[in-house]
């Protein structure tokens, strides 16, 4: 086995973000050098990694030199340039998940194509070239609203994809190509992430359910274990593990799933990389997600990933009225709550709805916890200096 602590190894990251910035928590504590690429030199990562550098994901010679200086390659975001990864792989560097599976992710219609061929569960949809074919089959009654409009490339934490329910929001939206799914009457929404190794080993999380924010199409709350029955959280680990096999990722994919009236189970889209409906384990699981990244990609043993206890994790987000220097206001005061540990991931501005940082809540009773939940979401206040 190769000696990946206190070593010469050298395990690059593309993305500085808070993904990253949490994996580093990890690496650090068994040793691991860390190399990591991102645009922004105030990139989260850049304190606690051995080797920063500045430059585009999406910059072919820019990545394609970055991970010829690393023994093992991964990834915090998806949006970084294949065609370099390819070029690496062929090098013998090896890039996990690979850069077939994240060629099938990075764009949503495909994703939701290579479902249909696998005969994964999902919602019924069309892909469009551009938007124009879009509002023809919406005029000519080919395509009935309402209905779930998603940009094929670039969308993000709730970017990039609207409900639409009249013809003229169609006119809002950029030239690009896109999807219309059909709006499927859901319970819940609910998520599993899967751990698979190079030499095959398959292990899931316990399945969370989210809840999202009323207008900023972002998930406000993930409560593990999902209030659901037993029967539907065994078939949501199955359907997870299937995606799993067909993408042969290496690392982490977290699927994101519907649970219908009639308890079927729909897949929504993946993420191959830690991801933020596992946020919770780092405080109430055996082997906390990103952890278990690093054991996946690292072909280590993978980690329990049964829950010590109930976790539920408040995103932390940017005020609707903020923009600027950020502070945090009535942290002493959550931080007196009994099982609520906050993590700020170190963004200097914040925004409207940016994601500043999350909070989790651990219980050994769930709703006691989503009660804390509550009022962790209602005293802290994430807003900038003036």
């Amino acid at each position: 086995m190769i000696n990946y602590f206190s070593s010469d190894f050298k395990l690059g990251i593309l993305g500085g973000g808070q993904l990253g910035k949490m994996m580093l928590y990890d690496t650090r504590k068994y040793d691991i050098q860390t190399y990591v690429l991102d645009p922004s030199d105030e990139a989260p990562c850049k304190i606690a990694c051995n080797y920063f550098e500045q430059g585009d994901l999406m910059d072919y010679e820019t990545v394609l030199n970055f991970g010829r200086k690393v023994d093992v390659l991964t990834f915090e975001i998806e949006g970084v340039n294949v065609e370099a990864l390819k070029a690496l792989e062929a090098e013998g560097i090896k890039t996990f998940p690979s850069a077939a599976t994240l060629e099938k992710i990075q764009n949503k219609a495909v994703q939701k194509q290579f479902y249909t061929e696998k005969d994964i569960p999902t919602a019924p949809f069309k892909t469009y070239q551009k938007i124009e074919n879009l509002i023809a089959d919406v005029e000519s009654g080919a395509r009935s609203l309402p209905f779930v409009w998603k940009s094929a490339t670039g969308g993000y934490d709730g970017k990039g994809v609207s409900v639409i329910k009249e013809a003229e929001a169609l006119k809002e939206l950029p030239d690009a190509e896109c999807i219309a799914e059909e709006m499927i009457p859901f319970k819940n929404e609910l998520a599993v992430i899967v751990a698979r190794t190079p030499s095959g080993e398959v292990k899931t999380y316990p399945v969370v359910e989210m809840e999202f924010h009323p207008t900023a199409n972002q998930v406000e709350y993930v409560i593990c274990p999902a209030r659901i029955e037993d029967h539907v959280a065994e078939k949501a680990r199955a359907v997870a593990q299937k995606v799993s096999e067909a993408f042969e990722h290496v690392g982490l994919l977290a699927v994101e799933m519907f649970q219908t009236k009639e308890d079927e189970i729909l897949v929504n889209e993946v993420a191959p990389r830690p991801h933020n409906s596992g946020h919770y384990s780092i405080e109430a699981s055996y082997t906390n997600q990103f952890e278990q990244h690093l054991r996946a990609i690292l072909d280590l043993p993978l980690g329990n990933t049964d829950s010590k206890v109930g976790g539920i994790m408040v995103n932390l987000v940017g005020d609707k009225d903020h923009e600027g220097e950020v502070v945090y206001e009535n942290i002493d005061k959550i931080m007196k709550m009994d099982g609520v540990t906050p993590h700020i991931y170190g963004k200097k501005i914040t925004r409207p709805f940016r994601k500043m940082g999350h909070v989790t809540i651990v219980n050994e009773n769930i709703d006691e916890a989503r009660k804390v939940a509550e009022q962790v979401k209602g005293e802290i206040k994430v807003i900038s200096r003036s």
